[in-house]
C-alpha cells in the first residue's frame, strides 16, 4: 500500500467508488486549486508564481506529492533550538586540535630544516605568511631564542595537556563509554598509524526534529488539548501536518450566547468559519500573522472521498487536512450519523458536510474501513515520526456514567489506532513512528498543569480562532472564527492546561549488573528496545519485540534473580466493535543481561466490558517488595486503584480493589529501606498513598497524604529510607518533592518546592539529577541541588528516564520527535554536568525523502460547537 499515493494526477483504474488512494484523478474544473480569500500582496512567495485556479498544488518538486513536504532549506530550524550538541559545526572545526605535522610545519626549527613541501598538511601559503609574520616580529637576531620559548611553550602544553587528559579519564570515562562506545569499539581495531581523516571530527549530525502528524476529530481539538505542544513543533520548524475528522458543523449557528436565539443556522456556513478561524491560528503561531495567505486544494482519497489540503504559503511545512465527515452533535447521547454509530455498525456509511468555502465540490460517503484507509493514505504520504491523536479510552463518570469526553474525540481516535495498526503492519518503506494520546475534557476537572505565561499564550491563540475583534480579514461571508467559543475562548478551564493519556512513566530506561542499559518504548505500535552492552559496549536498536497493539507507555523493573520485566497495556479490536479491549500485559528477559524475552503474557484488565467504563484503565504502576514479590496497580474506570500480584509458583491472583475515589492517571510505585512498597495516585485535590505494614503483607487502607494539590503525572523513588516523590506545583511549573515514609503508616516529612524552568508532564529524578519538560518544549534538568536548571535543545515524546549506571554515573534519555532515542550522562557529583546527547541508531527516514526536520464540553444554549 505504500505506493497508493502517486499525486493528484495519477490515475485509479478502479474509478472512485474503490480507488486504491490519494491517486485518483481530480477534476480541475470542480476540485481545482483554491488560494486563500484574503491573500497579501507583496509577499514573497517560496514557489514559483502559477495560477492557483488552473494547477493543483504538487508539494515537493521532486516527488509530485499533493502531500509532500517542502525542501530541507525550508523546513530546518534555527540551529540552535535543535542541535544535540553543544556547538555548531563552525565552533566544532574552530576547536580542532592540531596535528603534530602541522605544529612541526610552524616551528622554527622545522622552517630551517624542510622545505615547505615536507608538511603537505598545512597550506603552503598560508604556512609561508605565518613565517613572514613571525620572522618581522623576531627580527634575524630572535631566530633561536624564539625557538627555544617555542619549545618550552610545546613542553608546557603537552604536560598540560597529561594532567587535562588524566582528570577526564578519572572523573569522566563512565560518560565518555557511555556515550562514544561503538566509536571507541571501531577505533580498537584500526592501526596506531596517523590517519589524516581521523585526525580531523566529523561534523556533527544535522538536526532532525522529525515529522508530526496530528488526527483530531474538531476543528480546535488541537488548540484545546494539544497545545502548546502544537506551537512548540511550529515553533521548531517540524513539519506539522493536522488532519480533521469532521467538519464540527454543530447546530450551525456561528454566534455567542447573546445572539444565538436570532442567529440562522447554517451548518456548511460555521463549517467554514471554523475553517478559517483555524487557518488564522496555525498562521499567527507560524509567521506571527493571521492573515498570512494558504494553498488551497482539493486531493482524492484512498477511501474513495476528496480531501482539502491546505498548505502555508509562508512556512509549507504547515499542512491543514480537511475530510469534512459530519460530527455527532451531542457529546454522549446516541447519535447514529456519527464516528461512534459508524464504529459501531448502526450506520453503514458516514456522510459528508462539505464546508461553503471548500474547493470540494462533490460530496461522498464513507464505511468504517474506508475512514480508516483514508487514513492510512495520508500516513503513506506525510510519513510521521510522531502522530498524536486523542484519547481513545476516556472513561465514564461514576455517578452518571456519561462520557467524560466528546464521542467524536475518542470514537475519531479508536479510527486513528485502526489506521496506524494498518499502517505498521502493511507499509515496509517508512520511518518508525511513536504516538502521542491527549486527554480531552477532563482536563477542565484537574489542577491547571501550565503556568501563567504558557496558558496566555495558548489562550491568545485561541481568540485568534474565536474571531474576537470581529474584522474581516479572511474576506469570507462565513466568518474569519468560532463566534460560539467568543464568550468563553479557555473553554472550561482547557487553556489552562495539557495532559498525555497515557506514556507518563519516567522508568522505561534501566541498567543492569554489567553496567549495561535498556530502553523500552513504544513504536510502530510494538515495543522497541535499544541496549548497550556493559559500560563500553556497541549501542543495539531499535529491536522490535514480537506482539503487535502496544499502547504508548511502559514500564521496567527488576527483578530478585537480575532479569528485567517490562509492563504495558495492549489494545485489541476483535471482531465485533464490542470486542474492543485493552489488557496489561508484560515480558520478562529470559535470562539476566538477555537480549531475548519472552512472550507477552496477559494479565487481563479489571474492567468487565468496554460498554462498562469504555476500557478506561490506566498504564501499571510495577514494582518489587523486600521479599521479591512483583506487583502491578492500574486505576481502573471507576476511578479506584486495582493490582494483581505474583505468587511465588509464578502465577497471579486476581485482580484485588484497593479503593480510592478521583484518581487520574497512573499509579506511581517504589519500595522503601525496609522493603515496604509504597503507591501512590494524584486526586484533583491531593495524593492519596497505599503501602504494606511488611513486605510480603497486602496493600494497606487508602491513606490521605496532605499534599497539596498536583498535577497528574507522579515519580517515585525508593531513598533515603523512604520513597521520595516528585510532582509539579499546579499553575506553575515548577518542580515539588516530598519524601514519604511507611513505619507505622504513611508519614509525609521534607515538601520541597525545587523550582525548575516551569513546564509541565513527568519529572524523572536518579541520583542527583532531575529532569522534565521545560516550557518551550525542551528538556530541562537540574545537575545538583542549588545549582541552575539547564535547558536542552531536544524536544521529545512522552516523558524523559534515567537510571543509575554503576553507583557513580547517571543515565538520562528521552525519544525524539523523530522517533530515535537520544541519551546522555552525568557523573553523580556535585557540580556536575550532562554530557552532549548522543543519538542512537541510524537517522530515522528512508533515505528517498528529504532530510526531515520534525498538530467541549456543551456550554449551556441550544446545540453548542464540539471542540
Amino acid at each position: 500500500m505504500s505506493d497508493s499515493w502517486q499525486g493528484p494526477g495519477a490515475r485509479d483504474p478502479q474509478g472512485p467508488s474503490t480507488g486504491s488512494g490519494w491517486g485518483q484523478q481530480a477534476r480541475p474544473s470542480e476540485q481545482g486549486q483554491q488560494p486563500d480569500r484574503a491573500p497579501r500582496q507583496g509577499r514573497q512567495q517560496p514557489y514559483p508564481a502559477r495560477d492557483a485556479r488552473q494547477q493543483p498544488y504538487q508539494g515537493h518538486p521532486q516527488e509530485q506529492h499533493a502531500y509532500a513536504h517542502p525542501p530541507r532549506q525550508h523546513v530546518h530550524p534555527p540551529r540552535q533550538h535543535v542541535h544535540p550538541h553543544p556547538h555548531p559545526p563552525e565552533q566544532a572545526h574552530q576547536a580542532e586540535p592540531r596535528t603534530e605535522s602541522a605544529e612541526r610545519a610552524e616551528a622554527p626549527e622545522a622552517q630551517t630544516a624542510a622545505p615547505e613541501t615536507a608538511a603537505p598538511e598545512v597550506d603552503a601559503e598560508t604556512s609561508g605568511s605565518r613565517r613572514q609574520a613571525r620572522r618581522r616580529a623576531r627580527g634575524k637576531d630572535g631566530v633561536r631564542d624564539g625557538a627555544r620559548d617555542g619549545a618550552r611553550r610545546r613542553r608546557r602544553r603537552r604536560g598540560g595537556l597529561l594532567k587535562v587528559v588524566a582528570f577526564c579519564v578519572v572523573t569522566a570515562v563512565g560518560s565518555l563509554i557511555l556515550l562514544r562506545g561503538n566509536e571507541l569499539l571501531d577505533r580498537l581495531g584500526t592501526s596506531t598509524a596517523p590517519d589524516k581523516a581521523a585526525e580531523t571530527p566529523a561534523a556533527p549530525e544535522p538536526p532532525d526534529p522529525g515529522r508530526v502528524l496530528q488526527v483530531i476529530a474538531h476543528p480546535d481539538d488541537d488548540l484545546y488539548f494539544m497545545n502548546p505542544d502544537l506551537r512548540y513543533s511550529i515553533s521548531a520548524g517540524s513539519p506539522v501536518t493536522s488532519v480533521y475528522l469532521t467538519s464540527g458543523e454543530a447546530d450551525g449557528i456561528n454566534a455567542g450566547s447573546a445572539k444565538a436565539a436570532t442567529t440562522k443556522p447554517d451548518k456548511p456556513a460555521y463549517a467554514e468559519a471554523r475553517q478559517n478561524g483555524i487557518r488564522a491560528a496555525y498562521a499567527k503561531m507560524a509567521t506571527g500573522d493571521r492573515g498570512s495567505p494558504w494553498t488551497r486544494t482539493v486531493v482524492p482519497t484512498k477511501g474513495g472521498g476528496h480531501a482539502e489540503v491546505d498548505v502555508l504559503m509562508a512556512k509549507p511545512q504547515v499542512n491543514l487536512v480537511w475530510l469534512q465527515l459530519r460530527e455527532a452533535g451531542t457529546v454522549y447521547e446516541t447519535a447514529p450519523n456519527s464516528l461512534h454509530g459508524l464504529w459501531d455498525g448502526k450506520i453503514p456509511r458516514l456522510d459528508s458536510m462539505l464546508a461553503s468555502g471548500t474547493p470540494v465540490k462533490q460530496p461522498f460517503s464513507y464505511s468504517k474501513d474506508q475512514v480508516v484507509q483514508t487514513l492510512v493514505g495520508i500516513l503513506e504520504q506525510y510519513r510521521p515520526t510522531t502522530v498524536r491523536s486523542q484519547d481513545p479510552t476516556p472513561g465514564r463518570y461514576p455517578g452518571t456514567k456519561r462520557y467524560t469526553d466528546h464521542q467524536d474525540h475518542f470514537y475519531g481516535a479508536r479510527f486513528v489506532q485502526l489506521a496506524t495498526a494498518a499502517y505498521a503492519k502493511d507499509v515496509t518503506d517508512r520511518p518508525h513512528f511513536a504516538v502521542q494520546n491527549y486527554a480531552g475534557y477532563i482536563n477542565g476537572s484537574l489542577p491547571s498543569a501550565l503556568d501563567p505565561d504558557e496558558a496566555k499564550e495558548k489562550l491568545d491563540i485561541l481568540g485568534t480562532y474565536a474571531w474576537l475583534d470581529r474584522q474581516n480579514h479572511c474576506n469570507s461571508p462565513a466568518g474569519c472564527g468560532d463566534l460560539k467559543i467568543s464568550d468563553q475562548p479557555g473553554g472550561n478551564r482547557w487553556s489552562d492546561s495539557i495532559n498525555y493519556a497515557r506514556g507518563t512513566s519516567t522508568n522505561w530506561l534501566t541498567s543492569d549488573a554489567q553496567q549495561g542499559l535498556w530502553a523500552f518504548k513504544v513504536l510502530d505500535g510494538q515495543v522497541a528496545v535499544w541496549h548497550r552492552a556493559g559500560p563500553a559496549g556497541r549501542w543495539k536498536g531499535p529491536d522490535l519485540l514480537p506482539g503487535t497493539g502496544m499502547d504508548p507507555g511502559v514500564s521496567t523493573v527488576p527483578l530478585a534473580d537480575g532479569r528485567t520485566a517490562v509492563f504495558g497495556t495492549r489494545t485489541s479490536f476483535g471482531a465485533k466493535p464490542t470486542d474492543y479491549r485493552r489488557e496489561v500485559v508484560h515480558a520478562v528477559q529470559k535470562q539476566p543481561g538477555a537480549e531475548q524475552f519472552t512472550e507477552w503474557q496477559s494479565l487481563g484488565t479489571p474492567e468487565t466490558a468496554d460498554e462498562n467504563w469504555t476500557s478506561d484503565i490506566s498504564a501499571p504502576g510495577v514494582s518489587v517488595d523486600g521479599t521479591g514479590q512483583l506487583a502491578a496497580y492500574v486505576r481502573d474506570g471507576a476511578a479506584g486503584l486495582r493490582g494483581r500480584v505474583q505468587q511465588p509458583d509464578g502465577s497471579w491472583g486476581p485482580w484485588e480493589k484497593y479503593g480510592g475515589t478521583d484518581l487520574h492517571g497512573s499509579p506511581a510505585t517504589a519500595t522503601d529501606g525496609a522493603g515496604r512498597r509504597m503507591v501512590f495516585a494524584a486526586t484533583s485535590k491531593s495524593v492519596v498513598g497505599w503501602t504494606q505494614p511488611t513486605p510480603g503483607a497486602p496493600l494497606g487502607q487508602v491513606t490521605a497524604t496532605g499534599l497539596p494539590d498536583t498535577t497528574l503525572p507522579l515519580t517515585a523513588d525508593g531513598r533515603e529510607g523512604g520513597v521520595r516523590l516528585w510532582f509539579r506545583k499546579p499553575g506553575s511549573g515548577n518542580v515539588r518533592t516530598a519524601l514519604i515514609t511507611g513505619e507505622g503508616g504513611l508519614k509525609v516529612s521534607q515538601m520541597t518546592d525545587l523550582g525548575g524552568l516551569q513546564g509541565f508532564g513527568s519529572v524523572t529524578a536518579s541520583g542527583h539529577l532531575l529532569a522534565g519538560r521545560t516550557a518551550g518544549g525542551q528538556l530541562g534538568s537540574e545537575a545538583g541541588s542549588g545549582r541552575p536548571w539547564e535547558r536542552s535543545p531536544l524536544l521529545f515524546v512522552g516523558a524523559p528516564s534515567s537510571t543509575m549506571t554503576g553507583k557513580g554515573l547517571v543515565s538520562l534519555a528521552v525519544v525524539g520527535l523523530d522517533a530515535r532515542l537520544y541519551v546522555t550522562s552525568s557523573a553523580d557529583v556535585p557540580n556536575a554536568h550532562l554530557a552532549p546527547w548522543q543519538p542512537v541508531g541510524p537517522r530515522n527516514a528512508p533515505p528517498s525523502l528529504p532530510s526531515p526536520v520534525s498538530p467541549t464540553s456543551p456550554a449551556s444554549g441550544p446545540a453548542p460547537a464540539a471542540p
